[in-house]
């Protein structure tokens, strides 16, 4: 069993910044591909960013390529994700997620974090 905490979120003017963090506990890997997922009020939780172990980097590029970066340190058993240029439409809870296979399917990872919520004011 994997046990995911996230932290970080908060209320944030746009354009703005926040990081966000996800510490992982339990029966970790550094082979897991971790992501970040997030679902704001009405709509499907959506992807965000993962990185595999061997730190490929995904991002859904509609909406947050090159204002988001994702990162992990694997000795830390921690991953990242560094949010600049927040705009409204961020406003989410924001999830991490870990999966033994390579995706950015929801539906594909094993282990969620509880959440933590991001509210961009315009």
């Amino acid at each position: 069993q994997v046990h995911l905490v996230e932290s970080g979120g908060g209320l944030v003017q746009a354009g703005g910044s926040l990081r966000l963090s996800c510490a992982a506990s339990g029966r970790t890997s550094s082979r897991y591909t971790m992501g970040w997922f997030r679902q704001a009020p009405g709509k499907e939780r959506e992807f965000v960013a993962a990185v595999t172990g061997s730190g490929t980097r995904m991002y859904d590029s509609n909406s947050v390529k090159g204002r988001f970066t994702i990162s992990r340190d694997n000795a830390e058993n921690t991953m990242y994700l560094q949010m600049n240029n927040l705009k409204s439409e961020d406003t989410a809870v924001y999830y991490c997620a870990a999966t033994e296979r390579i995706t950015a399917q929801y539906r594909d990872y094993d282990y969620w974090g509880q959440g933590t919520q991001v509210t961009v004011s315009s």
